[in-house]
């Protein structure tokens, strides 16, 4: 008689021990004040397009006066673009194509980046406005329309925004009235300091470029409309439009039109070169072109 108790005592004990284990890990599981972190959306897109194929023929013709005049090898060479040198085709491409007419040279180039973050709080989409950015400040424009990653270093209580204010009203003041540069150079638009990394890669031309003033002004006073923010293209769109430096021999144009649409970020270069040095390039006519490529590769990236 005394066996049976025995043996219900010992199942009760294992019962008891496999509760307390289940226990134990529900409650690790719900830990009060665990983190949750919900990953940030991905980007629309996934591929880039081909990039030697993805500006129609008869665009091609136009942008590249005196290609559809060549013979039909070298017509189909010209048309059929090179490929930029790129080791991640999921990430960047390009294409490169280059017409030599007798009254001047036109060059064209495009590339796709696709911006991938890999910070699961930053979605591909804010890393890509991110990259974006950088090229709108090389090319010294600034929209301006959203706060960026040093927004923070602005906030603060009213009164320490009222003291630093007085301490800015103590500062001295440049020629337009404006408190001198901080250290970090961001209010100093005359600044020489070249962006580095890869937005300057893309946007090697200089700020006085894209004003058209200075020594890296057009040395012909024609009536052009200058770099600027562009409205209807993309999620956000500039206009670079660069003139030959000082000194050089040839008169040279370059324009480019930047935008980006969600995780992709696309490049327009198109320049003109004329044959003869006394000849000035339509800046009007690059800058029409550019942007009516920009827009074509726009709505094929959104098809």
């Amino acid at each position: 008689m005394a066996y049976v108790p025995g043996v219900a005592l010992l199942a009760a004990l294992v019962v008891g021990c496999s509760a307390g284990s289940d226990s134990n890990a529900n409650g690790a599981d719900s830990k009060a004040g665990s983190p949750t972190v919900t990953p940030a959306p991905p980007g629309k897109y996934e591929t880039l397009p081909a990039p030697c194929r993805a500006v129609p023929r008869g665009m091609l013709k136009d942008l590249l006066p005196g290609a559809a005049e060549l013979p039909g090898d070298q017509q189909e060479k010209v048309f059929r673009g090179s490929a930029s040198v790129t080791y991640d085709t999921d990430r960047k491409v390009g294409c490169n194509w280059k017409s030599d007419a007798p009254d001047s040279t036109r060059s064209l180039s495009i590339d796709f980046e696709r911006v991938v973050s890999y910070d699961p709080a930053v979605s591909d989409d804010d890393r890509a406005d991110t990259v974006y950015a950088k090229k709108e400040k090389a090319a010294g424009l600034s929209s301006s329309s959203t706060p960026g990653p040093d927004a923070e270093k602005d906030s603060g209580t009213p009164d320490e925004k009222e003291k630093g204010k007085g301490a800015d009203e103590d500062k001295p003041k440049d020629a337009a009235g404006d408190a001198t540069a901080s250290s970090d150079g961001s209010a100093d638009p005359s600044s020489s300091s070249t962006p580095s990394g890869e937005a300057s890669g893309d946007d090697a031309d200089g700020t006085d470029e894209a004003t058209g003033g200075g020594e890296g002004g057009s040395t012909d006073p024609e009536d052009v409309l200058p770099s600027r923010i562009l409205d209807n293209l993309g999620d956000a769109a500039f206009l670079h439009d660069a003139p030959t430096r000082a000194g050089s021999t040839a008169q040279h144009r370059t324009v480019s039109v930047v935008f980006r649409t969600s995780n992709v970020v696309v490049t327009v270069r198109y320049a003109e070169q004329p044959a003869l040095i006394t000849q000035v390039p339509d800046s009007g006519e690059l800058q029409e072109k550019a942007q009516a490529l920009a827009r074509k590769l726009a709505e094929t990236l959104s098809e």
